[in-house]
């Protein structure tokens, strides 16, 4: 299970009064990610665009290989 620190979660109306800082920390690299809460629970991940595409990168490499070693069952 993914674990947060208290600095990376924020209410979705922190987020909504205080966009441009959040972002601005995440951006210089002072929080790795903010966490949404909304009614008390867990709802969407803000990212950096370079964390993003690495995310994205990693998913292709691991279809690539599940597809591959799928083929080979």
């Amino acid at each position: 299970m993914t674990s947060f620190t208290k600095d990376e979660i924020f209410t979705a109306t922190e987020v909504v009064r205080n966009f441009s800082s959040i972002l601005n920390k995440i951006n210089k690299g002072d929080i790795k990610r903010a966490v949404i809460l909304k009614n008390n629970k867990f709802e969407s991940v803000l990212l950096s665009m370079g964390e993003y595409e690495r995310l994205c990168e990693a998913v292709e490499i691991l279809q690539s290989i599940y597809s591959t070693t799928k083929k080979e069952d």
